[in-house]
């Protein structure tokens, strides 16, 4: 229900729900949390320090954003709401880990999630084969599943579906394979219609750095290079010579790149503005307060909702407004989220300073080290951090709530399997 509540609200929006639905998550997923924390009794001594363990980074972050908070006069809806948006996909993984490791349970809830990506999938192409969405304003930006009608549905729309073909692929072996092959490929073509190609990057970027954890392991590392090798050269011939490929060409201009070119500029321009606004040593610290800077709330809640928020104290800053000035004064800046300087961990960093950047990461640090336990999900924690340094998307509850749903249950999946060989090596 948790999860519901951030993936199928714009449907609902759409469908003439009040527009505070959109906010719903944020109520349930904590109380889903708070449930699970409350009335499930962790027996596992591992599963429980692991819990425990996040939940203390958790408090650690909180503190941060209160204290940044407090040295900026930041608004209080401005703290709750930052907050929230951060570590919501964090709750819910705690969630997750606090279910038993039961065949029958963790069965049921896969196959609730395989509806549900089979359905925005499928939607999508609906969305462009059958109503034609594209040739509306906004063209192929409307293609967008589940996500319809938000700002950056397309990319989070193609985000997730990738994301899940990619961990149904090497989780759904009760599925034949051809079977996952094709949803994969289904969703690869998703993210084409719905010209999210910046998807695809953060992906290449988080197969590099699963790469990178391996270097210690010869023959791992042999067989990732084989493989990004064929998938680079693949891709490569696929611009030059496929017209549905087309739209990476934007990227292909070497001009725009080096320290003094257009992308350059604009892509780090947050990181000459936010610190024009310090006022002491504390900014440098812990920021100019949530909301105020380059996250989703300052870039843009605060402005889209705030007959909402104004009324609860809300506030905002001048160095929100100045970025966006930045990005209208490029001639890049409606080209692609590519280059867009309001992204994920320029956001935290403007927000909470090199404090909260330095806790947030050890957070997302503990998550690698204690829940990813595969390949699998050490890769999707990987393009999760790459997407933080192209877009807002680490701020996107449908993005990063599928993500913590996959890790989460991918460490099910390998208890369930360790436990399974062990019981079969005592039968023997």
């Amino acid at each position: 229900m948790a999860f519901s509540s951030v993936f199928f609200s714009r449907v609902l929006d759409t469908l003439g729900a009040p527009s505070i639905i959109n906010f719903a998550h944020f109520a349930l997923v904590p109380l889903a949390t708070w449930v699970a924390l409350t009335k499930t009794r962790i027996r596992d001594r591992e599963q429980r320090e692991m819990v425990y363990t996040i939940l203390c980074f958790i408090f650690i972050f909180l503190s941060v954003v209160l204290i940044s908070t407090l040295v900026n006069n930041a608004g209080i809806i401005n703290a709750i709401l930052a907050f929230l948006l951060w570590v919501e996909p964090f709750f819910l993984l705690v969630a997750i880990l606090c279910l038993p490791s039961q065949l029958n349970l963790i069965s049921r809830l896969q196959k609730w999630i395989l509806y549900a990506f089979v359905f925005h999938t499928l939607l999508a192409f609906v969305q462009h084969y059958v109503l034609h969405l594209y040739r509306l304003p906004g063209l192929e930006d409307n293609i967008q599943g589940v996500f319809y009608r938000s700002g950056s549905g397309h990319v989070v729309g193609a985000s997730v579906a990738l994301d899940f073909g990619v961990y149904w692929l090497f989780t759904g072996k009760q599925y034949p394979l051809w079977l996952r092959s094709v949803f994969l490929l289904a969703a690869f073509w998703h993210m084409l219609l719905s010209d999210a190609k910046q998807v695809l990057l953060y992906m290449l970027v988080g197969g590099v750095l699963l790469l990178l954890s391996k270097l210690k392991n010869l023959v791992e590392t042999i067989k990732c290079l084989a493989v990004g090798a064929v998938v680079g050269l693949t891709l490569h011939w696929c611009i030059q010579n496929l017209a549905a490929f087309s739209a990476f060409n934007t990227w292909m201009r070497p001009e725009i790149y080096g320290s003094d070119g257009e992308a350059t500029l604009l892509k780090f321009s947050a990181f000459r503005i936010v610190p024009s606004f310090y006022q002491s040593s504390w900014n440098f610290l812990f920021g100019l307060g949530p909301g105020h800077t380059v996250d989703r709330l300052g870039g843009w809640m605060l402005f889209e909702y705030w007959n909402l928020l104004g009324p609860l104290g809300a506030t905002t800053h001048p160095a929100s407004i100045s970025v966006w000035q930045a990005v209208g004064a490029s001639w890049l800046g409606d080209q692609s989220s590519m280059f867009s300087p309001l992204f994920g961990w320029a956001a935290i960093w403007g927000d909470f300073g090199w404090i909260g950047l330095v806790s947030f990461f050890g957070l997302c640090t503990v998550v690698y080290l204690k829940v990813c336990n595969d390949d699998v999900s050490k890769y999707l924690m990987f393009t999760a951090l790459a997407v933080g340094l192209i877009f807002s998307q680490l701020q996107e509850p449908g993005y990063t709530m599928a993500i913590a749903l996959f890790i989460g249950f991918r460490w099910h999946e390998k208890r369930l399997f360790e436990a399974a060989e062990s019981s079969q090596a005592n039968n023997l």
